[in-house]
């Protein structure tokens, strides 16, 4: 298990900084419906959510399939 651990705990980090992004995310999109002047900023904010999501979900995937490898 010890050659997992890298992959936990990145897998881990990524899940702390998709909830902090989804936090940032929900802010984004209350000063996007607000109808403030310039929202470019809030719409980066939402795209770099989206990353993090997808990578946060690309990396539970894969550390699940190794996991589960290992123990079949």
């Amino acid at each position: 298990m010890n050659k997992y651990k890298q992959t936990i705990v990145i897998t881990l980090s990524l899940g702390i900084l998709s909830l902090i992004a989804m936090a940032f995310s929900h802010l984004a999109l209350t000063d996007i419906v607000h109808g403030e002047a310039d929202v470019s900023l809030e719409w980066t904010i939402l795209r770099v959510t989206v990353l993090v999501l997808f990578a946060f979900s690309g990396s539970s995937l894969f550390t699940l399939i190794r996991i589960l490898k290992l123990k079949s």
